[in-house]
Protein backbone atom coordinates (compact mmCIF):
# COMPACT_ATOMS: atom_id res chain seq x y z
CA UNK A 1 0.00 0.00 0.00
CA UNK A 2 0.98 3.72 -0.76
CA UNK A 3 3.08 5.03 2.12
CA UNK A 4 1.23 7.76 4.06
CA UNK A 5 1.20 9.96 6.99
CA UNK A 6 -1.89 9.48 9.81
CA UNK A 7 -3.20 12.57 11.41
CA UNK A 8 -6.20 11.09 13.42
CA UNK A 9 -8.35 13.61 14.86
CA UNK A 10 -11.10 11.58 16.19
CA UNK A 11 -13.54 13.55 18.56
CA UNK A 12 -12.92 11.49 21.71
CA UNK A 13 -12.90 14.45 23.71
CA UNK A 14 -16.02 15.19 22.55
CA UNK A 15 -17.43 12.01 23.03
CA UNK A 16 -16.88 11.20 26.64
CA UNK A 17 -17.77 15.00 27.51
CA UNK A 18 -21.26 13.67 25.39
CA UNK A 19 -21.08 10.81 28.14
CA UNK A 20 -20.25 12.94 31.50
CA UNK A 21 -23.48 15.24 30.79
CA UNK A 22 -25.79 12.72 29.97
CA UNK A 23 -28.23 12.86 33.09
CA UNK A 24 -28.16 16.59 32.86
CA UNK A 25 -31.91 18.17 32.61
CA UNK A 26 -32.33 20.31 29.27
CA UNK A 27 -32.47 23.86 29.70
CA UNK A 28 -35.55 24.27 27.19
CA UNK A 29 -38.49 24.06 28.69
CA UNK A 30 -39.52 21.69 26.40
CA UNK A 31 -37.30 18.98 25.84
CA UNK A 32 -36.06 18.95 21.92
CA UNK A 33 -36.22 15.35 20.45
CA UNK A 34 -32.98 14.31 17.75
CA UNK A 35 -35.50 10.80 16.94
CA UNK A 36 -39.10 10.82 16.30
CA UNK A 37 -41.71 7.69 16.20
CA UNK A 38 -44.36 7.99 13.24
CA UNK A 39 -47.08 5.14 14.21
CA UNK A 40 -50.43 3.74 12.87
CA UNK A 41 -53.15 1.79 13.93
CA UNK A 42 -52.20 -1.59 12.21
CA UNK A 43 -54.78 -4.51 13.86
CA UNK A 44 -55.82 -5.57 9.68
CA UNK A 45 -51.90 -5.71 8.68
CA UNK A 46 -52.13 -3.93 5.14
CA UNK A 47 -49.60 -1.54 6.79
CA UNK A 48 -46.23 -4.17 5.56
CA UNK A 49 -42.42 -2.51 5.13
CA UNK A 50 -43.01 -3.18 1.42
CA UNK A 51 -46.03 -0.61 1.48
CA UNK A 52 -44.35 1.62 3.69
CA UNK A 53 -41.15 1.61 1.11
CA UNK A 54 -43.42 2.57 -1.45
CA UNK A 55 -45.05 5.69 0.63
CA UNK A 56 -41.06 7.14 0.12
CA UNK A 57 -40.75 6.09 -3.00
CA UNK A 58 -43.73 8.09 -3.91
CA UNK A 59 -42.37 11.54 -3.22
CA UNK A 60 -39.12 10.95 -4.87
CA UNK A 61 -36.92 8.82 -2.33
CA UNK A 62 -34.92 6.61 -2.81
CA UNK A 63 -34.79 2.96 -0.84
CA UNK A 64 -31.95 1.39 -1.36
CA UNK A 65 -32.73 -1.59 1.21
CA UNK A 66 -35.65 -2.61 3.22
CA UNK A 67 -34.15 -5.52 5.25
CA UNK A 68 -36.11 -8.04 7.55
CA UNK A 69 -33.90 -8.11 10.74
CA UNK A 70 -36.05 -10.79 12.32
CA UNK A 71 -35.15 -13.65 10.17
CA UNK A 72 -31.23 -13.25 11.07
CA UNK A 73 -32.33 -12.53 14.44
CA UNK A 74 -34.15 -15.99 14.58
CA UNK A 75 -31.25 -17.78 12.99
CA UNK A 76 -28.51 -16.41 15.18
CA UNK A 77 -30.21 -15.60 18.33
CA UNK A 78 -32.92 -17.93 18.24
CA UNK A 79 -35.68 -15.39 18.80
CA UNK A 80 -37.30 -12.03 18.08
CA UNK A 81 -38.42 -9.51 19.94
CA UNK A 82 -41.22 -7.93 17.58
CA UNK A 83 -43.51 -9.07 15.06
CA UNK A 84 -41.99 -7.07 12.64
CA UNK A 85 -38.79 -5.47 12.27
CA UNK A 86 -36.83 -3.87 9.41
CA UNK A 87 -33.86 -1.16 9.06
CA UNK A 88 -34.48 0.62 6.00
CA UNK A 89 -31.94 3.04 4.61
CA UNK A 90 -33.33 6.08 2.61
CA UNK A 91 -32.78 9.47 0.91
CA UNK A 92 -33.57 12.30 -1.02
CA UNK A 93 -31.10 12.72 -3.79
CA UNK A 94 -31.38 16.35 -4.03
CA UNK A 95 -31.55 16.83 -0.80
CA UNK A 96 -28.51 15.37 -0.43
CA UNK A 97 -26.05 16.78 -3.32
CA UNK A 98 -27.13 20.11 -1.84
CA UNK A 99 -26.12 19.76 1.75
CA UNK A 100 -23.14 17.77 0.84
CA UNK A 101 -21.91 20.17 -1.57
CA UNK A 102 -22.02 22.21 1.32
CA UNK A 103 -21.07 20.16 4.41
CA UNK A 104 -18.87 17.67 3.43
CA UNK A 105 -19.49 15.57 6.39
CA UNK A 106 -23.24 15.11 5.92
CA UNK A 107 -21.89 12.11 3.66
CA UNK A 108 -22.44 10.51 7.26
CA UNK A 109 -26.13 10.92 6.91
CA UNK A 110 -26.35 9.51 3.13
CA UNK A 111 -28.04 7.29 2.82
CA UNK A 112 -30.67 8.41 6.02
CA UNK A 113 -31.82 5.11 8.12
CA UNK A 114 -34.85 4.15 10.04
CA UNK A 115 -36.45 1.30 11.64
CA UNK A 116 -39.68 -0.04 10.79
CA UNK A 117 -41.28 -2.15 13.67
CA UNK A 118 -44.87 -3.66 14.67
CA UNK A 119 -46.20 -4.95 17.96
CA UNK A 120 -48.97 -7.27 15.42
CA UNK A 121 -51.29 -4.26 16.27
CA UNK A 122 -49.58 -1.17 15.91
CA UNK A 123 -46.93 -0.24 13.01
CA UNK A 124 -43.95 2.14 13.75
CA UNK A 125 -41.31 3.63 11.83
CA UNK A 126 -38.18 5.92 13.34
CA UNK A 127 -36.75 8.76 11.61
CA UNK A 128 -33.76 11.52 12.68
CA UNK A 129 -35.52 14.62 13.49
CA UNK A 130 -34.30 18.45 12.15
CA UNK A 131 -32.99 18.97 15.10
CA UNK A 132 -31.57 15.29 15.20
CA UNK A 133 -29.82 15.64 11.57
CA UNK A 134 -28.54 19.06 12.51
CA UNK A 135 -26.97 18.43 15.58
CA UNK A 136 -25.77 14.94 14.41
CA UNK A 137 -23.92 17.08 11.43
CA UNK A 138 -22.81 20.68 12.86
CA UNK A 139 -25.20 21.76 10.36
CA UNK A 140 -27.28 24.73 11.40
CA UNK A 141 -30.89 23.64 12.63
CA UNK A 142 -32.29 26.88 10.37
CA UNK A 143 -30.01 26.04 7.14
CA UNK A 144 -33.28 25.97 4.09
CA UNK A 145 -31.91 22.92 2.66
CA UNK A 146 -31.70 20.88 6.08
CA UNK A 147 -35.40 22.43 6.58
CA UNK A 148 -37.14 21.27 3.21
CA UNK A 149 -34.81 17.63 3.82
CA UNK A 150 -36.92 17.27 7.22
CA UNK A 151 -39.97 17.88 5.50
CA UNK A 152 -40.03 15.81 2.81
CA UNK A 153 -39.49 13.23 5.33
CA UNK A 154 -42.53 14.34 7.16
CA UNK A 155 -44.05 13.96 3.82
CA UNK A 156 -42.67 10.51 2.88
CA UNK A 157 -43.98 8.78 6.05
CA UNK A 158 -47.33 10.65 5.65
CA UNK A 159 -47.47 8.71 2.52
CA UNK A 160 -46.08 5.70 3.81
CA UNK A 161 -49.02 5.36 6.82
CA UNK A 162 -52.23 8.07 5.58
CA UNK A 163 -53.51 8.00 9.11
CA UNK A 164 -50.24 7.88 11.25
CA UNK A 165 -49.34 10.24 14.02
CA UNK A 166 -46.07 11.14 15.96
CA UNK A 167 -45.80 9.57 19.11
CA UNK A 168 -44.85 12.03 21.90
CA UNK A 169 -41.20 11.30 22.83
CA UNK A 170 -39.65 12.76 26.28
CA UNK A 171 -35.97 11.65 26.08
CA UNK A 172 -33.56 13.25 28.13
CA UNK A 173 -31.13 14.52 25.19
CA UNK A 174 -27.66 15.93 26.00
CA UNK A 175 -25.66 17.48 25.25
CA UNK A 176 -27.26 19.58 22.35
CA UNK A 177 -24.06 21.52 21.48
CA UNK A 178 -21.92 18.53 20.70
CA UNK A 179 -21.60 16.41 16.95
CA UNK A 180 -20.69 13.55 18.84
CA UNK A 181 -18.31 12.93 15.30
CA UNK A 182 -15.84 10.69 14.64
CA UNK A 183 -13.52 11.92 11.73
CA UNK A 184 -10.14 10.21 10.49
CA UNK A 185 -8.14 12.81 8.68
CA UNK A 186 -4.94 11.83 6.78
CA UNK A 187 -1.87 12.66 4.80
CA UNK A 188 -1.48 10.69 1.57
CA UNK A 189 1.08 10.26 -0.85
CA UNK A 190 0.42 8.50 -3.73
CA UNK A 191 3.47 8.92 -5.73
CA UNK A 192 2.12 8.81 -8.98
CA UNK A 193 -0.74 6.35 -8.42
CA UNK A 194 -4.37 6.76 -9.18
CA UNK A 195 -6.39 7.66 -6.50
CA UNK A 196 -9.21 5.46 -7.64
CA UNK A 197 -7.12 2.70 -7.48
CA UNK A 198 -5.40 3.48 -4.01
CA UNK A 199 -9.03 3.93 -2.95
CA UNK A 200 -10.08 0.64 -3.63
CA UNK A 201 -6.97 -1.14 -2.26
CA UNK A 202 -7.96 0.64 0.85
CA UNK A 203 -11.57 -0.20 1.15
CA UNK A 204 -10.84 -4.27 0.37
CA UNK A 205 -8.31 -3.94 3.05
CA UNK A 206 -11.30 -2.23 5.33
CA UNK A 207 -13.44 -5.00 4.26
CA UNK A 208 -10.92 -7.65 5.22
CA UNK A 209 -10.02 -6.71 8.39
CA UNK A 210 -13.91 -5.56 9.12
CA UNK A 211 -15.90 -9.06 7.79
CA UNK A 212 -14.27 -11.89 10.36
CA UNK A 213 -15.00 -9.58 13.19
CA UNK A 214 -18.87 -10.12 12.07
CA UNK A 215 -19.78 -6.22 10.68
CA UNK A 216 -21.88 -6.30 7.72
CA UNK A 217 -22.24 -3.64 4.14
CA UNK A 218 -25.88 -3.28 3.23
CA UNK A 219 -25.14 -0.44 1.29
CA UNK A 220 -22.24 0.96 -0.78
CA UNK A 221 -22.85 4.51 -2.25
CA UNK A 222 -20.54 5.93 -4.75
CA UNK A 223 -21.39 9.52 -4.22
CA UNK A 224 -19.46 10.97 -7.58
CA UNK A 225 -21.71 8.66 -9.95
CA UNK A 226 -24.91 8.31 -8.10
CA UNK A 227 -24.74 12.36 -7.42
CA UNK A 228 -22.40 14.19 -8.42
CA UNK A 229 -21.94 13.16 -12.65
CA UNK A 230 -25.28 14.36 -13.27
CA UNK A 231 -25.01 17.55 -11.45
CA UNK A 232 -21.57 18.02 -13.61
CA UNK A 233 -19.97 18.58 -9.85
CA UNK A 234 -16.20 17.04 -9.47
CA UNK A 235 -14.80 18.25 -6.55
CA UNK A 236 -13.97 15.26 -5.59
CA UNK A 237 -11.32 12.28 -7.07
CA UNK A 238 -13.65 10.16 -4.85
CA UNK A 239 -16.59 10.17 -2.39
CA UNK A 240 -18.09 7.07 -1.07
CA UNK A 241 -20.15 6.07 1.71
CA UNK A 242 -20.83 2.64 3.45
CA UNK A 243 -23.53 1.44 5.54
CA UNK A 244 -21.91 -0.65 8.23
CA UNK A 245 -23.89 -3.17 10.73
CA UNK A 246 -23.26 -5.80 13.21
CA UNK A 247 -26.16 -7.59 14.40
CA UNK A 248 -24.40 -8.59 17.72
CA UNK A 249 -24.92 -4.45 18.71
CA UNK A 250 -28.63 -3.92 16.92
CA UNK A 251 -30.59 -6.94 17.88
CA UNK A 252 -29.48 -5.95 22.05
CA UNK A 253 -30.52 -2.92 21.38
CA UNK A 254 -33.92 -2.95 19.54
CA UNK A 255 -35.02 -5.20 22.56
CA UNK A 256 -35.88 -2.47 24.29
CA UNK A 257 -34.84 0.89 21.51
CA UNK A 258 -36.30 -0.62 18.52
CA UNK A 259 -36.39 3.72 17.55
CA UNK A 260 -32.42 2.89 17.34
CA UNK A 261 -32.75 2.14 13.92
CA UNK A 262 -33.07 6.20 12.78
CA UNK A 263 -29.03 5.70 13.73
CA UNK A 264 -28.81 2.08 12.13
CA UNK A 265 -26.73 1.17 10.07
CA UNK A 266 -24.36 3.84 10.30
CA UNK A 267 -23.01 5.68 7.36
CA UNK A 268 -18.99 6.03 7.00
CA UNK A 269 -17.80 8.28 4.84
CA UNK A 270 -14.70 8.45 2.92
CA UNK A 271 -13.47 11.12 0.75
CA UNK A 272 -10.38 13.02 -1.06
CA UNK A 273 -10.98 16.49 -2.70
CA UNK A 274 -8.69 17.00 -6.40
CA UNK A 275 -6.04 18.91 -5.41
CA UNK A 276 -5.29 17.71 -1.89
CA UNK A 277 -3.01 15.42 -0.19
CA UNK A 278 -5.39 14.99 2.62
CA UNK A 279 -8.70 11.70 2.81
CA UNK A 280 -11.21 12.17 5.03
CA UNK A 281 -12.71 9.14 6.90
CA UNK A 282 -15.89 8.87 9.27
CA UNK A 283 -19.16 8.44 10.83
CA UNK A 284 -21.78 9.52 13.95
CA UNK A 285 -20.54 8.17 17.14
CA UNK A 286 -22.57 5.69 18.69
CA UNK A 287 -22.88 8.32 21.70
CA UNK A 288 -25.90 9.57 19.31
CA UNK A 289 -27.66 6.16 20.29
CA UNK A 290 -27.08 6.91 23.76
CA UNK A 291 -27.63 10.36 24.43
CA UNK A 292 -30.63 10.99 22.09
CA UNK A 293 -32.85 7.93 23.38
CA UNK A 294 -31.49 8.05 26.81
CA UNK A 295 -29.87 4.34 27.02
CA UNK A 296 -28.85 3.79 30.26
CA UNK A 297 -29.32 -0.46 30.29
CA UNK A 298 -26.11 -2.11 30.18
CA UNK A 299 -26.89 -4.49 28.02
CA UNK A 300 -27.50 -2.00 25.06
CA UNK A 301 -24.63 0.56 26.31
CA UNK A 302 -21.46 -2.29 25.87
CA UNK A 303 -21.92 -3.63 22.60
CA UNK A 304 -22.20 0.06 20.95
CA UNK A 305 -18.95 1.19 23.04
CA UNK A 306 -17.36 -2.20 21.42
CA UNK A 307 -18.12 -1.82 18.19
CA UNK A 308 -17.35 1.35 17.87
CA UNK A 309 -13.89 1.15 19.53
CA UNK A 310 -13.57 -2.11 16.89
CA UNK A 311 -13.62 0.02 14.32
CA UNK A 312 -11.68 2.79 15.32
CA UNK A 313 -9.05 0.32 16.45
CA UNK A 314 -8.98 -0.96 12.77
CA UNK A 315 -8.68 2.34 10.96
CA UNK A 316 -5.60 2.91 13.37
CA UNK A 317 -3.76 0.00 12.48
CA UNK A 318 -4.28 0.21 8.72
CA UNK A 319 -3.57 3.69 8.70
CA UNK A 320 -0.02 3.83 11.11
Amino acid sequence: MTKYTLIFTALITILLSGCSNHNAKPTNAKAIQDVQVFVADNSDEKITPTTIEEGFISVGMDVPGNNNMNKPFSQRFGNTHYKVYNLAMYQDPKSSLKLVKKYPKFGALIPLTMSIWSDGKTMNISTLTLDGMARATGISVDDPDLVAYSKKIHAALKAAMPNGSFKKLNYNVAPRDQTLATDFVFDIDLDGANPIDWKEDTESEYEAEMEPLGFLFPNFTNLQEELFDDADYHKYDFYDTYSICKFDVIYPVSKLHPEAGAWAPCSFYFYKIKGENKVHMGWLSVENWITSLDIQDKESIEPLREAQGMIEDILNDMLK
